[in-house]
């Protein structure tokens, strides 16, 4: 089998555990909200942001209509942009760090220094996912990662969002690797034509589909795929 020549990172479940964004990315930014859009409703980013979330909602008071989004975790493009300005202050201020499993960035720092293009796609926004890889436990991974895709790429359990990611790689799908811990997701990337992986990592209690490979961490992706093996040992 011949190695990708890019691999595509879901982060919750994949990179990062389950619980690090349930239990303290969410809080931190359900606990801020109030006093964020007091503060900063005024400024051009945030009020472009408020005005999609009217548009979305209504008749109802953004604050609201963003709580309620917050509570039902919905994967609503608006509510991922507000919480990732949030994090941002957060991580900036050293409250928060990106939490990622000792396994990962070992991994990725010799796909990268291989000439593997690294990219991340995640339903939390862009700028959430470089915040967390910028302040991570194992440092800034920013420069190693190439391209970043959250839900304006497109829905993650649809094909042709895996397709505008190669397009935007500038690859043929089947020449890239997605790495994910939700087999919906995992399909839809192989309709497209990419490589997957299924990441089932005990602690987050994943459970294999049985549709796609499966790895329970990445050194084993790297030895299933003929990527370059770790040279340093797990961070953290």
């Amino acid at each position: 089998m011949m190695p990708p020549k890019a691999v595509v990172c879901d982060i919750e479940g994949t990179t990062s555990a389950i619980s690090f964004v349930k239990e303290t990315l969410f809080p931190f930014a359900q606990g801020s909200l109030d006093g964020f859009l007091r503060d900063h409703a005024g400024e051009p980013e945030v009020a472009a942001v408020l005005d999609e979330v009217r548009a979305l909602a209504p008749g109802l008071d953004p604050a609201e209509a963003l709580r309620g989004w917050m509570e039902r975790d919905e994967k609503v493009t608006p509510l991922k942009a507000v919480q990732g300005m949030i994090w941002r202050q957060g991580f900036e201020s050293g409250a928060l760090r990106g939490h990622l499993w000792p396994d990962v960035a070992p991994c990725l720092r010799a796909w990268a220094r291989a000439g593997v293009k690294l990219r991340i796609y995640s339903s939390g926004s862009v700028e959430a996912q470089k915040l967390l890889f910028g302040h991570s436990e194992a440092g800034d991974l920013t420069p190693i990662l190439s391209g970043f895709d959250d839900t304006r790429t497109g829905p993650k359990r649809a094909a042709g969002s895996y397709r505008a990611i190669a397009a935007s790689a500038g690859l043929p799908a089947g020449e890239m690797l997605f790495l994910s811990d939700v087999a919906e997701e995992l399909d839809a990337a192989a309709d497209a034509g990419m490589k997957v992986c299924q990441l089932v990592r005990a602690a987050d209690g994943t459970v294999a589909s049985g549709r796609h490979p499966a790895c329970a961490s990445f050194p084993e992706v790297a030895a299933r795929f003929g990527l370059p093996a770790p040279d340093e040992p797990p961070s953290g």
